[in-house]
C-alpha cells in the first residue's frame, strides 16, 4: 500500500467559494499501525503561486516589494509586508507567470530566470504550492517604475534593500513573511556562486 492510498476522501462540502475555496473535508486515515480514523479538516483550495528573488551581485541588492496583507493586519503584525515579488500563476506556466509578476510590481525585466524548488506554504489547512525562482538583475534591467496594477488595486513600493540589511530585517520583525524569508537564507547560502 502507498503511502496516498492510507487517505481516502469519504466527503468534501463546499462552504465558501469567494477569493478561494474553502472546504470541509472527511477521509479515513489509516495510521502507521494499521488502524483506520474518520477525520474533519477544512482546506482553503489555493491556486499555485510563484515568487522571484532578484539579486543585483554588483550593488550586493534585492528587489522586494511592500504591500498590504489583510491577514498580517488580521494578526496584529505589522500589515504592509515585505516581501520578494510574487504572484498567482492565473494559468500561466510558472515561469511565464513569474516573468509578469517582477515587471509588473518591480519594474524589473529578467533575463535569466532560475528554477530552485517548489514548496507548500501551510501544508496544513492551504494547497498552495509556491514555485521559487531566481534571478540575477542589474540596474539596466529597470524598465519601469512597478508598483503594482491599478486594475488590481495593488499599491506596491519597490525596495532596493543590501542583502545584510535584508537578512537583519528578519532578525528585527520587518520581514515575517515565509517566502521572502527562505528565498533570502538561499541567497546568504549561495552568495558566493551568484557572485561569480
Amino acid at each position: 500500500m502507498t503511502q496516498n492510498e492510507r487517505a481516502r476522501i469519504v466527503s468534501d462540502t463546499t462552504l465558501s467559494t469567494g477569493w478561494t475555496r474553502l472546504s470541509s473535508v472527511e477521509l479515513d486515515y489509516q495510521d502507521r499501525k494499521g488502524e483506520t480514523h474518520r477525520l474533519k479538516r477544512e482546506i482553503f483550495h489555493r491556486t499555485p503561486a510563484a515568487c522571484i528573488l532578484l539579486y543585483d551581485a554588483r550593488r550586493d541588492i534585492v528587489v522586494l516589494a511592500k504591500q498590504f496583507r489583510l491577514p498580517a493586519y488580521l494578526t496584529g503584525d505589522p500589515a504592509w509586508m515585505i516581501e520578494v515579488p510574487a504572484g498567482l500563476l492565473d494559468g500561466d506556466e510558472p515561469e511565464e507567470a513569474i516573468r509578469r509578476e517582477a515587471m509588473e510590481e518591480t519594474g524589473y525585466r529578467v533575463r535569466d530566470v532560475r528554477f530552485l524548488f517548489k514548496a507548500l506554504t501551510s501544508p496544513g489547512s492551504v494547497t498552495e504550492v509556491v514555485h521559487f525562482f531566481y534571478a540575477p538583475i542589474d540596474l539596466a534591467d529597470r524598465v519601469s517604475e512597478g508598483g503594482g496594477l491599478a486594475e488590481e488595486h495593488e499599491d506596491i513600493e519597490v525596495m532596493e534593500v543590501p542583502l545584510d540589511a535584508a537578512v537583519a530585517m528578519i532578525e528585527s520583525g520587518e520581514i515575517i513573511d515565509a517566502k521572502t524569508i527562505i528565498m533570502l537564507q538561499w541567497a546568504v547560502i549561495n552568495r558566493a556562486s551568484l557572485s561569480a
